[in-house]
């Protein structure tokens, strides 16, 4: 009995550290641009087929992660820089451009990979044993890596002279401006720094799940219901958020199944929607 409840707590974490690195770079983009990036799910995507291409060129599959955030960086540069400037203070202009890279990315991987499954064959769920129960060694090893980014996001937010500035930029960037903040490169540098965890995430999830061309959706949406329920823009509600729907899915997936746990967060969301539009915390 001890045991059971040990490995549904260690399921649960694992869904959070998931859920966490897949938000962590829609809540950048979201909270701090005020751009719902459609073509998140499919940056993430980016990142998983990073370690399909390594893994057929016959490389070691640590290369992935260079590779996802050269090519996330190179695109969301180019995609901030043509596509999203002239953009910023129309917010249904961004979804729908978005959301048409969103489609050509999927099917340009599509014109290369081709729709079906991809898996990666590593040797990265090593058994090991955690609080005397016997556990996947690489999903613990992402759940320390998701605590220790939530950390790291919190110190340098609150703490460095960057995490200032994007403060500042966020909360006036018309008086930000006026005191020399080049917004339009921090900007810029925003976006880039949002898909290439995205791109991350994917990779480091690559090892754990089913790849495909149209993966990138359930991430999209589980993100933005994290986005919807904890608020927009504070690290409080992108903390909730995600403890929130993560722990809500899981919960109801190991009792009544996956298709419960996708109704839970629906309703869930659609409930914070209708009584607590702005979610636990925002800055708006």
């Amino acid at each position: 009995m001890i045991s059971d409840f040990l490995l549904h707590g260690l399921n649960i974490a694992y869904a959070l550290a998931t859920l966490l690195l897949t938000t962590f770079g829609l809540a950048i983009v979201f909270g701090l641009l005020g751009v719902l990036n459609m073509a998140h799910g499919e940056f993430v995507m980016l990142g998983a087929y990073s370690v399909v291409a390594v893994q057929q060129w016959g490389l070691p599959l640590i290369t992935a992660l260079p590779l996802a955030i050269a090519v996330c960086a190179a695109l969301g540069w180019a995609v901030e820089r043509w596509l999203l400037r002239k953009l910023y203070a129309r917010p249904l202009d961004t979804l729908l451009a978005t959301w048409a890279l969103a489609i050509l990315m999927r099917k340009a991987v599509e014109a290369v990979w081709g729709k079906g499954f991809r898996n990666v064959q590593s040797t990265l769920a090593v058994p090991t044993t955690a609080l005397g129960v016997p556990y996947p060694a690489y999903r613990l090893a992402l759940i320390v890596f998701a605590a220790l980014l939530m950390a790291g996001l919190f110190v340098w937010y609150r703490r460095s002279a960057a995490g200032l500035r994007v403060r500042a930029m966020v909360g006036n960037p018309t008086l930000a401006q006026a005191l020399g903040i080049d917004c339009r490169r921090l900007a810029s540098q925003t976006f880039v720094i949002g898909v290439c965890c995205a791109g991350v995430a994917g990779t480091l999830l690559a090892p754990l799940v089913p790849i495909e061309p149209g993966m990138g959706l359930d991430y999209l949406l589980n993100a933005f219901f994290a986005l919807v329920v904890g608020g927009i823009g504070t690290l409080g509600g992108f903390a909730g958020g995600v403890g929130i729907i993560g722990g809500a899915q899981s919960a109801v997936s190991a009792v009544a199944g996956q298709t419960s746990g996708y109704a839970a967060v629906l309703v869930i969301s659609i409930l914070f929607l209708w009584l607590k539009p702005n979610g636990l915390f925002s800055r708006r």
